[in-house]
């Protein structure tokens, strides 16, 4: 029976991730990262049924390789924790074909990522026919017109004007100087390092302690990168799997086995949800051997089955 499952991961150097092994990982391929060195080799690993990379319009051609791609993603981020991309996990319905799942993949890819200017690389798993799922890579840097990247961020100063601060990236400020706004600097005032703007420390001769202009700690968000970024997207991207999923399962006359990407409780429905069992713990019990996470489901069907009859 189908079941919603979409899964949402960011891949992040922070967390000891890499998107070339991401990519490696998904593709059952061997992938060179430039950035560290290190080879990701996966060749051995079984179950991948299906792979294609997807790019706006706006990418090099040459990103068509997922090698040239991820390098490229990783090349383009400097810092040691910086994020590198975001994965998601959907589980496919057992009652569509490959060519099906082909095709509700690549409607969902392009309508909800590659339309936006992401790059998306998905790879579809299945090693047991029963557990059949997607991985999808995205691309989180958003690219301007000639396929380069933008920056996630950008340089905030707090700049005053008449005791009122307001913050300002680079380029704004080029018109609010014209404004009467001014960037703050700290400035020595006996003992103590005290922000203040120009012209009004060149009234008390106060000495400049650096030349850093104050600025916002983590700067201004890219708007289409903090849009990818925010929870409401998540939603719309959770509502939009479901949808078109049960779309082609109405196509395939089975719109019994339709699924809801809310939650229990806002379906109002007084049950608790099992958890995820993933491939390791369903191996384990087809070995004859207890796993942990499908001892847990066991027992929320069991309460749920007999909270179902004390009602």
């Amino acid at each position: 029976m189908a079941i919603y499952h979409l899964e949402a991961k960011a891949v992040s150097r922070g967390s000891g991730r890499s998107a070339v092994a991401a990519a490696a990982y998904m593709s059952c391929s061997e992938i060179h990262n430039e950035y560290d060195g290190i080879m990701h080799d996966f060749t051995r690993k079984r179950g991948l049924v299906w792979e294609q990379v997807f790019l706006p319009r706006n990418a090099p051609p040459e990103w068509k390789s997922r090698s040239v791609l991820w390098n490229a993603v990783e090349a383009a981020e400097k810092s040691k924790d910086s994020r590198l991309a975001r994965e998601l996990v959907v589980a496919l319905p057992v009652e569509l074909d490959k060519t099906q799942w082909v095709k509700l993949l690549t409607e969902y890819i392009q309508n909800n990522f590659v339309a936006e200017g992401m790059c998306a690389d998905v790879a579809i798993h299945d090693t047991d026919g029963h557990n059949p799922h997607a991985h999808i890579l995205l691309t989180v840097r958003p690219m301007d017109n000639k396929g380069r990247w933008q920056n996630k961020t950008e340089k905030e100063y707090l700049c005053v004007k008449n005791g009122e601060e307001k913050g300002f990236t680079s380029s704004e400020f080029l018109s609010a100087k014209s404004k009467g706004w001014e960037k703050q600097y700290q400035y020595f005032v006996g003992k103590k390092k005290v922000y203040m703007p120009p012209s009004e420390a060149e009234k008390h001769g106060y000495e400049r302690v650096n030349k850093y202009p104050k600025s916002t700690r983590f700067g201004r968000q890219n708007p289409i990168a903090a849009r990818w970024n925010s929870d409401e997207q998540l939603v719309v991207w959770r509502e939009q799997w479901a949808q078109i999923t049960n779309k082609y399962l109405d196509e395939a006359n089975r719109a019994d086995a339709h699924i809801d990407h809310r939650s229990y409780a806002d379906r109002g429905l007084d049950v608790q949800p099992t958890i995820h069992e993933g491939y390791v713990a369903r191996t384990i019990e087809q070995k004859g051997f207890v796993a942990d996470r499908c001892a847990i489901n066991r027992q929320i069907k069991a309460d749920n089955a007999l909270l179902r009859e004390l009602k």
